[in-house]
């Protein structure tokens, strides 16, 4: 019987790719014009995921065989979220069309909603622009939207990032998904390639390119000390004087919990266990369930606390700039697994949000208890674990991401990519006797 599946299996791989040769030549006459550029469009949906597609923009837009087309979603159209949308305007990159879909709310069914106000509008925007390509990043649950759109209207997917772990958040059900519906994968890992192999993707399709966010540190200009104090100092309203010790702290919603703050008591009664002397900077938690309370939260320990501030939004160099200054990081953001690895910075990972993510030496796990995370931040301060991160390396990359990404989507055959061949089937295991 096994035998007689695997030959069943082989047959109709046969099979299908006859049935693409006949559609390759019966396409002939309608197949890419090599004069004609490549239209890609990226989708866009918070300041987080344009801080990574940054590098990768620049470069398709610097493409001579591209024709390049944002469009931008989510908290980016949001006052709330700091009105991101003019940062990418500033950029100067084309914006094809602007889907307002974010509601003003604090729940799981506004998000759902969200997926769906997103969805309705994308449908009219890629008809209407219809691109070859349609590239998305990550693992943000409005990505889901654009993803369906394309899958209806046959545009092939490309996904960055895919093959990651971070089991304390929907995010990780978002990554798969999104997956299994693209075409063509860039890994940040080695590890993540292998886990998209081993989802059943065909080999030839998965490329590690390494995380597109760390083009930012090897290719844009820092700030100095003095220009990010400036920096902030106008972003605040007030005078920032970056002392020591300096912790930024950046905690978000845990989204796969059905109280997605639940983590958060123990997380701020740390906070005001600490010693007021430690600078605090926070910057704002991503627009998922919860985030308001975390915002209130936030603000009540800044009137509480001194030498404590808080940050709507960071741009990307700024965010970057600031990590390469401070002694440590606190929180549950990816940027804390993925990034602050690129600067030996010691890193406080609190909670469950990240599990299962790839991790550097510089990170410190503990759970949500308030003498456990005091513990870990005394840790992230001494002089001696610092000294034991010297030399490190990040396992995310180191910042040649987007120019691999643009160069393989440049040149990358169009023909049958939305055929995909099937998962070969696992060998049964023998029959007891």
């Amino acid at each position: 019987m096994e035998n007689l599946e695997v030959a069943q299996s082989a047959e109709l791989l046969n099979r299908l790719r006859e049935m693409a040769e006949r559609l390759r030549a019966k396409d002939a006459e309608t197949a890419e014009d090599p004069k004609k550029k490549r239209r890609i469009a990226v989708v866009t949906t918070s300041r987080a995921d344009y801080s990574h597609l940054y590098w990768p923009l620049r470069e398709l837009a610097a493409n001579p065989k591209i024709e390049l087309g944002l469009f931008t979603l989510g908290s980016h159209h949001s006052p709330e979220f700091g009105h991101t949308i003019r940062e990418i305007e500033r950029d100067g990159f084309p914006i094809i069309a602007r889907i307002e879909c974010l509601l003003s709310s604090d729940s799981d069914t506004g998000m759902a909603k969200t997926i769906g106000l997103a969805t309705l509008g994308l449908a009219d925007a890629l008809t209407a622009w219809r691109p070859d390509l349609l590239l998305l990043i990550a693992d943000r649950y409005e990505m889901l939207a654009p993803a369906s759109v394309a899958l209806a209207l046959r545009i092939p997917i490309a996904h960055i990032e895919g093959g990651e772990i971070s089991q304390g958040a929907i995010d990780d059900a978002v990554r798969n998904a999104l997956t299994k519906l693209a075409h063509i994968h860039f890994t940040s890992t080695e590890t993540a390639r292998r886990r998209v192999i081993a989802m059943g993707e065909e080999p030839w399709r998965v490329h590690h390119a390494g995380a597109p966010s760390l083009d930012h540190i090897t290719r844009s200009t820092l700030l100095s000390h003095a220009e990010l104090e400036s920096h902030l100092t106008n972003l605040a309203g007030h005078a920032i004087k970056i002392q020591r010790p300096t912790i930024l702290v950046a905690f978000h919603p845990a989204t796969i919990l059905a109280n997605t703050t639940s983590e958060a008591g123990e997380f701020f009664a740390a906070l005001d266990a600490l010693d007021p002397k430690i600078q605090l900077l926070f910057v704002y938690p991503n627009s998922d369930a919860g985030s308001r309370s975390l915002i209130d939260r936030t603000t009540a320990l800044k009137k509480s606390r001194p030498n404590t501030d808080i940050f709507l939004n960071l741009p990307p160099i700024t965010y970057w700039s600031l990590m390469a200054r401070v002694d440590a990081m606190l929180g549950n953001s990816s940027s804390g697994i993925m990034e602050a690895a690129s600067f030996a910075l010691p890193v406080v990972n609190v909670g469950m949000r990240q599990l299962g993510r790839e991790r550097a030496p510089n990170i410190i796990d503990t759970p949500p208890i308030r003498a456990e995370i005091l513990s870990a931040i005394q840790k992230s301060l001494s002089p001696k674990f610092r000294t034991t991160l010297n030399g490190m390396e990040n396992p995310y990359g180191n910042g040649t991401a987007a120019v691999k990404i643009s160069e393989l989507l440049s040149t990358v055959n169009l023909d049958n990519l939305l055929i995909k061949a099937p998962t070969p089937l696992p060998s049964k295991p023998e029959a007891n006797s």
